[in-house]
């Protein structure tokens, strides 16, 4: 098994994979079938993936339990699988890691209940605590090496996820999304999320933002975060693969293993640590991106007109040009590759 604090000593930034559920359709997912079901069904092609991001040169990969809480299974009839999906799937991943030749962390996936919480919504923060317990604890036993809680908007439900991880022990890391408003869905915004963070019910090992809306904005919100995060704080960029449009029936992602190494050159250089890829990002997307990093020389701080030069459109009027500036005065330290 890996170590996360280790691996970020020894490098000053690690590559995360991309995405389960786009990739999985182009194996034969369809559509409507839950995605954690693959876990019990297809455990070739589920450990296929990680192989082919690992090979890409992953340096961490995401189990297929995105959305494996109690809540999110109950839709499929399958609450009562809960552990025994989050423990195979951690199996799988772990499986690919420890044959890599190298080391490769594994993240348990944690994304949201998909319910709102109060007081928004009917369903108790101790509740979702409890939904997330379940995962976590079958994601620890399944060999996990961190817990990766992802795509969450209120900071009510990251608490919640948070202090269920803790219970395990576990490494955390959190990614809220946001959207083309620089704000979550529940109003929080990039500069915001960085003083929420030191107030979770756990300390957190790496914080950040991932899915949203396109490489653009991510690294736009990454400067946000950065410009108002304490200077040890490690940052994590995971992007989409630019921008779904609806082509013949199906929904593709835009964005080119060109665009993806530009971004991962810019969001490093915007002072993320851990970067990787979301919806849309192939093994190719990756081995592309991880080209970039291992061969690009470290940057200046990007700003908002370069983000838009060399990545595309930048809601300017969310993220302005401010988060980039303050990013520059803090004086980060930059990665030496």
């Amino acid at each position: 098994m890996a170590d996360l604090n280790e691996m970020l000593a020894q490098r000053n930034w690690l590559l995360a994979d991309g995405a389960t559920g786009t990739n999985y359709f182009a194996m034969g997912l369809q559509s409507g079938e839950p995605p954690e079901n693959w876990n019990l069904t297809n455990p070739d092609r589920v450990r296929d993936l990680h192989r082919r991001f690992i090979e890409a040169g992953s340096d961490i990969v995401l189990t297929n339990t995105f959305g494996a809480n109690p809540r999110r299974l109950m839709l499929h009839g399958a609450a009562e699988q809960t552990h025994e999906i989050n423990q195979k799937a951690a199996r799988h991943a772990r499986a690919e890691a420890d044959v890599a030749g190298k080391p490769v962390l594994v993240a348990g996936s944690m994304g949201p209940t998909g319910d709102l919480l109060q007081p928004l919504g009917e369903v108790t923060q101790e509740e979702a605590s409890a939904a997330f317990l379940e995962q976590a604890r079958g994601l620890a036993e399944g060999g996990a090496d961190v817990l990766w809680i992802e795509t969450l908007s209120s900071e009510e439900e990251a608490a919640a996820a948070v202090t269920a991880a803790a219970d395990t022990g576990l490494p955390i890391i959190v990614t809220l999304s946001f959207d083309t408003g620089g704000r979550t869905m529940m109003g929080i915004k990039p500069q915001d999320w960085a003083g929420l963070s030191t107030r979770m019910p756990a300390t957190l090992s790496a914080y950040g933002a991932n899915c949203g809306v396109g490489a653009a904005e991510l690294v736009a919100t990454v400067l946000g975060i950065v410009g108002a995060a304490a200077s040890s704080a490690v940052i994590v960029a995971k992007g989409n693969c630019g921008i779904p449009e609806l082509i013949d029936g199906e929904i593709r992602y835009n964005g080119t293993p060109d665009l993806m190494a530009e971004y991962a050159v810019m969001a490093r250089d915007a002072g993320a640590r851990i970067i990787g890829g979301c919806c849309g990002t192939t093994p190719d997307h990756l081995k592309a991106m991880r080209t970039a990093l291992d061969t690009h020389p470290a940057g200046p701080t990007p700003d908002v007109e370069q983000i838009m030069a060399r990545l595309g459109t930048v809601s300017k009027l969310a993220h302005g040009i401010d988060a980039a500036e303050e990013a520059k005065k803090r004086k980060r330290p930059r990665p030496d590759r």
